[in-house]
């Protein structure tokens, strides 16, 4: 009886130790190709933009092909070479016993043993480290440790007066990366068509050096960023709430307990309007929006059920800048009108999409160059030229402010163009224009900023004035000097490190709904 007893717990220990076996090495290869994905899609990233992305992805109109690709990769493969393989143990196991153990030639059983472990110790390790590597782990755990809360540098944005407050238009040029104004590094100037348009003689300004914060680099941190004036963080830095409930499931909430640029302009009477030509579903960007004071969200199923022709949208992403900007004016012809008549102003933002890689050339582009992704970013920039002419000539820059700039760098991952040109260049910036009624462009806006003084910077520029002319953790480009014990007159080893901590409580307020202010 013992010996039978210590049979059956000895065959019960090996199935278990065959199904942890395999699991270790299907957990391996999953994040192996994680990371071969991920590194094709976008380089390497943060585990925050790897979170915030996921928690609501679209098949339709949001990457599908990303997206597909992801579940075969990551799910599939990995599943079927893991059965795979534990299948073709079986039958040699078996085959093996049908002819007799002393048939079959078998090399020493601790040198098989040996082959054994060291093969799936090299898909684990192998699969962990190059996943740990690609999503920043190592940064992401340093972030977790920093002396620095954002929570003690926040401010919360206090208008002091909206006398001369005005309408304003925010466009985002998807990966509008002002180094590929370069002609000398690239085959020509992408920016080309929309410089003409926005001409610092006819009065337009810029921020020169316009930075990407430390840790951004996705479309969801260059809004948040821009419009609320953190850095955009999530899963690990929340104790529970938002977008982080629904992980897999439904987002109802996102960063409900911070104050963002359309909470503060509905506050002051705005009519706040997004247009996208993609799913505003996909990574929760309809969410963010409609929760802080965006009272309409246009996107790709609007577009659809306006009508729009087949050949208008892109399969992977959504509808072409060309139809956008066309349904733009007639937005913006709108929402003038409509301020005219109640003497309320208007919010009007919108995202382009064709500068999306992998770009796609529509009929209406001109391919010049050899390389298209290049065709492509200049023919979208010649959309939004179209756009500015258009309220130009209906005289609506008399009255509204615009800003426009990229949401992003542009992303240099293995499957992207441009590795060599950007990879080393030691001064990558985001393009920016603004536009003032009444300015003559004369005036000097402070160099070197990053997104997150944008925020203050596009409350200044709808006609707001601010307290301390600070918001979240920025301080309006327009202000010639920062002041003391503001985030922005850090050290910049100190500003980095800031910007870069998990900073747990103030994100469990931004996240939980609380005042993010508080503490």
């Amino acid at each position: 009886m013992p010996g039978r007893t210590f049979q059956v717990t000895r065959r019960a220990g090996v199935v278990v130790g065959r199904i942890v076996v395999h699991l270790l090495i299907g957990v391996g290869l999953a994040l192996l190709m994680a990371a071969v994905i991920i590194r094709l899609s976008w380089g390497e990233i943060s585990v925050n933009q790897m979170f915030l992305n996921i928690v609501a992805v679209e098949a339709d109109g949001g990457g599908g092909s990303i997206v597909w690709m992801s579940v075969l990769g990551i799910g599939v493969v990995p599943l079927l070479t893991t059965g795979g393989i534990a299948v073709w143990l079986y039958f040699r196991r078996r085959q093996r016993r049908r002819a007799g153990d002393s048939q079959v030639p078998r090399r020493a059983p601790w040198i098989m043993r040996t082959v054994s472990v060291a093969l799936v110790a090299a898909v684990v390790v192998g699969g962990t480290t190059a996943f740990a590597a690609t999503v920043g782990v190592r940064d992401y755990l340093e972030a977790a440790n920093s002396r620095y809360d954002v929570g003690d540098y926040h401010v919360e944005p206090t208008v002091t007066s909206a006398t001369n407050k005005r309408n304003l238009v925010l466009i985002y040029l998807e990966s509008g990366e002002a180094t590929l104004a370069d002609d000398q590094l690239f085959e020509k100037d992408a920016f080309a068509p929309l410089k003409a348009a926005t001409k610092a003689s006819d009065g337009w300004q810029s921020v020169e050096d316009l930075k990407q914060y430390e840790g951004g680099g996705w479309t969801m941190s260059g809004i948040t960023s821009t419009q609320c004036g953190i850095p955009l963080k999530g899963i690990g830095s929340t104790s529970g709430g938002g977008a982080y409930n629904a992980l897999g499931g439904t987002v109802q909430t996102y960063l409900e307990g911070a104050t963002c640029l359309g909470d503060v302009l509905g506050g002051h009477g705005y009519t706040n309007v997004f247009l996208g030509g993609a799913n505003a579903a996909f990574a929760a960007k309809d969410v963010f929006l409609s929760g802080h004071g965006y009272s309409e969200v246009k996107d790709l199923p609007d577009w659809r059920a306006a009508g729009e022709p087949e050949e208008a949208f892109r399969s992977d992403w959504g509808l072409s800048d060309e139809r956008l900007m066309a349904h733009a004016k007639d937005e913006v012809d709108e929402l003038h009108a409509e301020a005219e008549r109640t003497g309320q102003p208007f919010n009007l933002s919108m995202l382009t999409l064709d500068s999306h890689e992998p770009v796609h050339i529509y009929d209406y582009c001109t391919v010049d160059t050899q390389s298209e992704v290049t065709a492509a970013f200049s023919c979208s920039m010649t959309q939004v030229a179209g756009f500015v002419d258009h309220m130009k000539e209906q005289g609506y820059l008399e009255d509204t402010a615009v800003v426009i700039m990229g949401d992003h760098l542009k992303q240099i991952g293995g499957g992207h163009a441009f590795q060599a040109e950007l990879t080393d260049h030691d001064n990558r910036t985001i393009f920016n224009r603004i536009w003032i009624p009444g300015e003559n462009g004369n005036s000097t806006l402070r160099p070197r900023v990053d997104q997150l003084s944008m925020y203050p910077t596009i409350l200044e520029a709808a006609g707001l004035t601010l307290q301390g002319r600070e918001a979240g953790l920025g301080v309006s480009a327009f202000a010639p000097t920062v002041p003391a014990g503001s985030a922005q007159a850090l050290q910049p080893s100190q500003y980095e490190e800031l910007v870069s901590s998990l900073s747990p409580h103030f994100y469990a307020k931004a996240w939980g709904g609380e005042d993010a202010a508080a503490q």
